[in-house]
């Protein structure tokens, strides 16, 4: 979440977007802990799968905002149409 206040923040889509990627590996960190955290007993096998599962959406979720500020990026950085007459 921070990181992508952090890079909402800065103003720009660029910074933005390289945030959300941040967020996203965070998001696959997380989930790395909880096998760890699995395997060590520190989680039963339900409350693993559940938190896995939320993670795993939370990923699709970034996935799809990171798609949708590059998709403005792209539209900003190209030069306008202009139709003939």
């Amino acid at each position: 979440m921070s990181n992508i206040a952090e890079g909402f923040d800065r103003g720009s889509r660029a910074d933005f977007h390289r945030f959300l990627v941040i967020a996203k590996a965070s998001c696959a960190e997380v989930r790395s802990h909880l096998y760890v955290a699995l395997d060590a007993g520190h989680l039963g096998s339900d409350d693993f799968e559940k938190l896995h599962q939320t993670a795993g959406e939370v990923g699709r979720i970034l996935s799809g905002l990171r798609t949708a500020v590059m998709k403005q990026r792209l539209k900003e950085a190209s030069p306008p149409v202009v139709a003939e007459r």
